[in-house]
């Protein structure tokens, strides 16, 4: 009988959960359009599980312009009306209007850091993922110094649905912080 690969074991068991697992969460993300596409579904998981948003991803990919940050930021209350209406995604109206407001945001972001990737940087020791190295589920935080430092930013900015937590699991995502259990397979590489 052969052994699976070793995985982190919250993805374990739901080839969705694993091949997201396998091949995106905690690669470096370095383009602007994937870090908004992670800060709306992120921001939209709040009080849900993440495999609940993974399962509607596409939905909201149709449902927020191919998560382009200058078409969701041109959406009107017409538009969150068309979305409350969506069954493919939570219709939650303050989490809709908060994915408008945050493009907005977001937009802000890029002119005045260049982009949002070099915003986030700029809170990374050496502008650099952080490299944790735990060996259990259970010694992964749900937040940090990092994550308190830019979700505070990040709200007195106007971001919403951003709280520590969210931030953390958004750093996680995008490769900001590797939080792969030491022997996990994606580790493979990796320091």
């Amino acid at each position: 009988m052969t052994k699976s690969p070793m995985r982190c074991g919250w993805c374990e068991g739901d080839p969705l959960y694993e091949r997201y697992h396998d091949e995106e969460w905690g690669r470096p993300v370095d383009d602007d359009h994937t870090m908004f596409e992670f800060l709306t579904l992120e921001s939209a998981q709040a009080g849900l599980s993440w495999i609940t948003i993974l399962r509607r991803r596409e939905n909201y990919r149709k449902a927020f312009a191919g998560f382009d940050p200058a078409k969701v930021a041109a959406f009107t209350e017409t538009d969150v009306e068309r979305l409350m209406q969506d069954a493919g995604i939570s219709s939650n109206r303050a989490k809709i209007r908060a994915a408008v407001s945050n493009a907005r945001l977001f937009l802000e972001l890029q002119q005045e850091f260049g982009s949002f990737c070099a915003y986030l940087k700029r809170f990374l020791p050496d502008g650099k993922p952080v490299v944790n190295h735990w060996k259990t589920l259970s010694e992964v935080p749900a937040s940090t110094p990092l994550s308190d430092a830019i979700s505070k930013d990040m709200k007195k900015r106007g971001f919403k649905f951003f709280g520590t937590t969210i931030c953390y699991a958004h750093l996680q995502a995008v490769g900001c912080v590797n939080d792969h259990l030491v022997g996990c397979i994606c580790r493979a590489g990796q320091q």
